[in-house]
């Protein structure tokens, strides 16, 4: 490789280890939200059970606009999550491939399975990751609209009655 050629290599390979941390802590949080979620899930079949949307509403007589709002902040770190997880795993897996196709080149066999396993396991947790995240943040989603709808029309007829 020319000078150039490695200066860019050694500038884009400074980003594997803080890839693979945020891909870690992206996995971390997708699990940890998967948990929150079935726990979620078993709550809201109570009789008893109040959303948090509700609670938010009640307290504070919000409208629509700011129920809508508050959704959306609700689940943007499970959207970022989602979107961001696999681009992280595509960097964990191009960075390693540039040495084992090195290692390729002088029938280094041993470092080119080093490098794709790296690789590899880089972008198969960045896709776990972002499928929890994904799968959660759609039911959640969901159920928060269902549960805006259900204020709203209970909001109306207590309006329109009064």
């Amino acid at each position: 490789m020319t000078s150039f050629e490695t200066v860019l290599y050694d500038l884009s390979a400074i980003f594997l280890y803080p890839a693979m941390a945020a891909i870690l802590l992206a996995l971390g949080y997708a699990v940890f939200s998967l948990g929150a979620f079935m726990l979620d899930h078993f709550l809201r079949r109570r009789a008893d059970y109040r959303s948090p949307l509700f609670l938010y509403f009640r307290e504070t007589a919000a409208l629509s606009d700011d129920l809508e709002l508050w959704i959306m902040r609700r689940l943007e770190l499970l959207r970022m999550t989602s979107r961001i997880s696999p681009l992280l795993g595509l960097v964990a897996t191009l960075i390693p491939m540039g040495p084992a196709l090195l290692a390729l080149t002088e029938n280094d066999a041993a470092s080119v399975g080093k490098n794709m396993v790296v690789a590899f396991a880089g972008v198969t947790l960045a896709l776990i990751a972002a499928s929890i995240a994904f799968f959660v943040l759609n039911v959640r989603r969901r159920w928060l609209f269902e549960e805006l709808r259900d204020i709203e029309k209970n909001h109306m007829q207590a309006g329109g009655e009064g």
